[in-house]
């Protein structure tokens, strides 16, 4: 029996794409398409159909909200109107009450795995985890995105292409999040980057959302995403059979990172079938260190904040 994926939030440009992707791999998925704006995920799912003829080996459908209980994993990429701003933090109330519906349908009972690719990510999963009781094994967040910005960065500083980089981004997905420079390499082998390198690298990720939303080209990293998203759900259910590294938003448990229990963060998380399997620790130095409580904090007042009121 195919592994079944709802995508709330279908109608739009990254919840469209990663059922795109999802068709594309080579495992099949049976694809529940969910949004608010029906013609939108409508127009989609006629589209797609198209897709799944042209020899794709999973099916695609539309359902109702209440329909995605019966998922294995549900994706959560519905959101408030993009808008011109400087941070994803002025989605935070807003969203959180869209996050707050669906998983209110979903129940703490749930037995799949939560997605939210919704931002702001990481205070949006710490607030869940609280709100509605769910065990960090079953919400993961994905920014992979800021990962792959440090690598195109890199790339372009030392002259290789970004795909032969591997480079990490873990703490905030925003203003907080900390590149690991510690730890780059270059077809497996460490490269230590220069001071005007760092530089460059650091600002290429973390001017990156300001200068994309500055396009107002109402959308936002919609092919990305649905790539990752995709590569992301093979994992979770265990396409491969085998646990994955990724640079996910997980609430800490153990204080990892110095990391306080409970706030969720970007870190090294070994995803497989079925969730979260554990968080890797890497030895990082002091100013990284110190970014992932930075972030931490930043991550936990953003929490608090959200005033949306769950209903039991």
């Amino acid at each position: 029996m195919s592994p079944r994926i709802a995508i709330v939030g279908a109608g739009g440009g990254v919840g469209s794409s990663v059922a795109f992707n999802l068709l594309l791999r080579p495992e099949a998925y049976d694809i529940a398409l969910v949004d608010g704006r029906s013609g939108m995920a409508v127009s989609h799912e006629m589209d797609l159909q198209q897709v799944v003829a042209a020899g794709a080996s999973g099916s695609v459908e539309i359902v109702t909200l209440e329909e995605v209980v019966g998922a294995d994993v549900v994706i959560l990429s519905a959101s408030a109107p993009l808008t011109v701003n400087r941070t994803r933090q002025v989605y935070l109330q807003d969203n959180a009450a869209i996050v707050a519906a669906v998983v209110g349908v979903l129940g703490p009972d749930w037995p799949g795995v939560l997605v939210v690719v919704t931002n702001p990510v990481d205070p949006l999963v710490t607030w869940m985890a609280r709100a509605f009781g769910l065990p960090r094994e079953r919400v993961v967040g994905y920014t992979a995105n800021d990962g792959l910005r440090l690598r195109t960065a890199i790339g372009q500083a030392l002259g290789v292409p970004s795909a032969r980089v591997d480079a990490w981004v873990l703490g905030e997905h925003g203003d907080g999040c900390v590149p690991i420079l510690s730890r780059v390499r270059v077809d497996g082998v460490a490269v230590t980057l220069d001071a005007a390198q760092r530089a460059a690298a650091v600002e290429f990720v973390r001017s990156w959302y300001v200068r994309h939303v500055a396009l107002d080209s109402g959308r936002s990293s919609t092919w990305t995403t649905g790539h990752g998203v995709a590569r992301m759900v093979a994992a979770l259910t265990g396409a491969s059979g085998l646990s994955e590294l990724w640079p996910a938003s997980v609430v800490v448990d153990g204080g990892e990172y110095g990391v306080p229990a409970g706030v969720a963060v970007t870190v090294p998380a070994r995803l497989g079938d079925g969730g979260l399997v554990g968080v890797e620790e890497w030895p990082l130095d002091a100013g990284e260190l110190a970014g992932m409580r930075a972030a931490a904090a930043v991550v936990a007042e953003a929490a608090d904040a959200i005033g949306v009121v769950v209903g039991r």
